[in-house]
C-alpha cells in the first residue's frame, strides 16, 4: 500500500524496542528486516479492527531509496484485519502472498508493443527497430 505522509511520520516515531525481527518461512530470523505495528493518528478514520503493519529492511545492493524510506531502510506496509497473530507471522504471510501473485502474473508485453505505432518509421538516426524481435508482435 502507499505510504502516506501520516504513515511515514508514524514510522519515524516507532521506538526501537517496538521493532520485531522479521522471520523466514523456516522460522529463522530474516537478516536486516524488522516489523512493527502502527497505531495512533495515522489510523484515524480506519475501521477499528484494521491493523497496519510496517516492515523496514536494508535494500539490496544498488537499490535506490525512495523518499518514504527512513534511515537507509526500505519501508513497506500493509493493512490486515487478522487478529490474534504475531506481526512477524502476518508480515511473512503477506510477503509470501505477494511473491505468489508476482510469479503468477502474466508476462509484460515487449517494449515495442507499448509503442503508439506498430509500424516501423523513419527517424533521424534511421529506421526505428524493435529491441527484442523474438517477442514482438507481427508488424512491430
Amino acid at each position: 500500500m502507499t505510504i502516506t505522509d501520516a504513515i511515514h511520520q508514524a514510522v519515524l516515531k516507532v521506538p526501537a524496542p517496538a521493532w520485531t525481527p522479521a522471520v523466514e518461512p523456516d522460522g529463522d530470523i530474516r537478516d536486516g528486516a524488522w516489523v512493527a505495528e502502527l497505531a495512533g493518528d495515522c489510523l484515524a478514520g480506519w475501521p477499528k479492527e484494521l491493523r497496519l503493519i510496517v516492515r523496514k529492511e536494508r535494500p539490496h545492493p544498488g537499490a535506490e531509496l525512495r523518499f518514504t524510506d527512513a534511515d537507509g531502510m526500505r519501508l513497506t506496509c500493509f493493512a490486515t484485519n487478522t487478529a490474534g497473530r504475531a506481526i512477524a507471522a502476518l508480515e511473512l504471510r503477506h510477503r509470501q502472498r505477494a511473491r505468489a501473485e508476482t510469479a503468477s502474473a502474466p508476462p509484460a508485453p515487449p517494449a515495442c508493443a507499448a509503442s503508439p505505432s506498430a509500424t516501423p518509421r523513419r527517424t533521424r538516426s534511421g529506421w526505428r527497430a524493435c529491441r527484442s524481435p523474438s517477442t514482438c508482435r507481427p508488424g512491430c
